[in-house]
């Protein structure tokens, strides 16, 4: 039984590991995280995450890495929604560096 070349090399793609994400699929632009959590976020933490509104202020925050990714994924109960499903990785990691980054206006 012969086997095409086309075959092999479909059957061949078909078993390999999935590979490293590509670009695209990596932490967003400054801007683009910034636009993004003005529009999802923004509501709740004002001015930008800079003071606390009907959300704590979250420049300067001492909560660790892991813990803010877990609360945009879960949210908390009566207070933030879960955005697990609505934001990729690649969002969660932008607002992460957004609101790492927070300067004074």
């Amino acid at each position: 039984m012969k086997i095409s070349a086309l075959t092999a090399v479909a059957a061949l793609l078909l078993a390999a590991p999935l590979s490293a994400p590509t670009a695209a699929a990596k932490t967003m632009s400054d801007e683009d995280a910034a636009g993004l959590f003005a529009s999802t976020c923004g509501f709740c933490h004002a001015n930008g995450g800079r003071e606390q509104g009907k959300g704590p202020k979250l420049m300067g925050t001492k909560r660790s890495d892991a813990f803010i990714i877990n609360r945009i994924k879960q949210g908390k109960e009566g207070l933030m929604p879960s955005f697990k499903g609505a934001l990729s990785d690649g969002e969660i990691r932008g607002i992460l560096h957004y609101i790492r980054h927070l300067k004074p206006d």
